[in-house]
């Protein structure tokens, strides 16, 4: 497999952010064209076009609708893109899976997901990386690699996701997750539902946790009604930062005993991570959370992509738009309401700032083709990132039809093809000569023959 880490001009990781750069003739989800102007990492102020002024560098994003970047909460780095041909029947990884894989390839393929991740707009991510006495402390150590190796393109963040906490394994565990910790784990996890104590687990982890200044993410089916109380208990003394998923265990429980859990959950303020295309690594079950009985309830719910390319599930893309778009399609959210669950209630699920499309917020943003929020769920396939105030991402598209003979209002003639080209890519000429204009490594991104699965930014 190729080394996927980015490559900048002159070598570097990450490209000089401009002082400026002006987002021109973009669509906000209200319906209004405006201009936007980023300084640094910061908006600086939202007008109307041409309103701002024509100095530092310029992006024409006429017909394209600007949102607050996506991000990843829950996302299988460690195993990410191991799965082999003829596992499309394969329901869980193997324990392990992770610690069979060599350091170098855990941290190619973390990074090559993440990439692939980051094409599709997120601009943090939350990588679950399994810490077993099975599988040591490598994997964790080459996902907080592949972190460091994306700065500048990405936030990554790792959960040092525990194994059985109590019982005869218990004291080798907990010293393994502590070293964790040790290590640099933003997040320290664990996985009740695999420990003979479940309960026990969770204390163990959240008291680690607690003693550290360190958010808390449980990776549970949520299907045992008695345990969820206690989880809630535990969390509403713990307070904020803490995160479960990803609770398709939720959906199996009558739905009485389901919306008590669900409200005990939202009385101490806990986020659910629901995975819209099913359980992931360990799930016993495929089913999702039930997003609209957690919302009813008052739950934050968060959603997030969960096992990509894997034993546990070889398919997948790792798009956060794919995951509204189920939330809205099978969970009958509104398309607001769906895109929130991957973008402003996944990063406080990360701790991270809210990103609004007006002056003073993070330049968080994700630019998709397309007039509306349901539009860009239904259709998103060209996009631009913008992490930081610099883009540092774009994915386009072209469609082509066969010509009728008849000629068309449509489209390019491909010269000798007998094809119809429909552009659906990356705008309009201001946008795909903006390399030619703007400064090497600001607009100017560099090609590569492969970057991922995601193919070519």
């Amino acid at each position: 497999m190729p080394d996927s880490r980015p490559r900048w001009p002159g070598g570097s990781t990450a490209g000089p952010a401009p002082s400026t750069l002006l987002l021109s003739g973009v669509r906000l989800s209200d319906g209004r064209t405006a201009d936007v102007l980023i300084g640094g990492r910061r908006i600086e102020a939202v007008g109307a076009p041409g309103s701002l002024g024509t100095q530092g560098a310029r992006l024409d994003l006429r017909g394209y609708l600007l949102l607050p970047a996506p991000a990843e909460p829950h996302a299988h780095s460690d195993t990410a893109l191991t799965a082999s041909p003829g596992q499309a029947g394969a329901h869980s990884a193997s324990p392990g899976q992770a610690g069979a894989l060599t350091a170098d390839d855990v941290r190619r393929r973390a990074t090559e997901a993440a990439l692939l991740q980051l094409s599709h707009g997120a601009t943090a991510l939350r990588a679950q990386v399994r810490v077993t006495t099975g599988t040591g402390l490598a994997p964790l150590d080459a996902v907080l690699e592949a972190g460091r190796s994306l700065r500048g393109l990405m936030d990554l963040t790792v959960v040092a996701v525990a194994g059985p906490l109590t019982g005869r394994a218990g004291a080798d565990g907990l010293a393994l997750l502590r070293d964790a910790v040790d290590r640099g784990a933003d997040v320290v996890g664990g996985r009740p539902d695999l420990d003979p104590d479940p309960g026990g687990h969770a204390e163990a982890v959240l008291g680690l946790a607690a003693g550290h200044g360190l958010p808390v993410d449980l990776h549970t089916d949520a299907d045992d009604p008695a345990l969820l109380a206690r989880f809630a208990a535990m969390a509403g003394e713990f307070g904020p930062g803490v995160s479960l998923g990803p609770c398709g265990g939720l959906s199996r429980l009558p739905e009485d005993t389901a919306a008590a859990a669900a409200g005990r959950l939202a009385a101490a303020g806990v986020t659910v991570v629901c995975l819209p295309q099913g359980g992931c690594a360990g799930s016993r079950l495929r089913n999702a959370a039930p997003a609209g009985l957690l919302r009813a309830a008052g739950v934050r719910l968060a959603a997030g992509s969960g096992a990509l390319r894997d034993a546990a599930r070889p398919v997948g893309r790792g798009d956060p738009l794919e995951a509204a778009y189920l939330l809205a399609a099978q969970h009958g959210l509104d398309a607001a309401a769906a895109y929130e669950a991957v973008s402003a209630t996944a990063r406080a699920a990360m701790g991270l700032p809210g990103v609004r499309v007006e002056a003073g917020s993070p330049a968080e943003l994700l630019a998709v083709r397309g007039d509306d929020l349901p539009g860009a769920l239904s259709l998103a396939y060209s996009r631009i990132v913008v992490h930081r105030g610099r883009v540092v991402a774009r994915t386009g598209a072209v469609r082509e039809y066969r010509d009728p003979g008849t000629g068309s209002a449509h489209g390019d003639r491909d010269p000798g093809s007998g094809a119809v080209r429909e552009n659906r890519g990356l705008g309009s000429g201001a946008v795909r000569d903006a390399s030619a204009r703007g400064p090497a490594g600001v607009l100017g991104l560099p090609r590569q023959g492969r970057t991922g699965p995601g193919g070519e930014l």
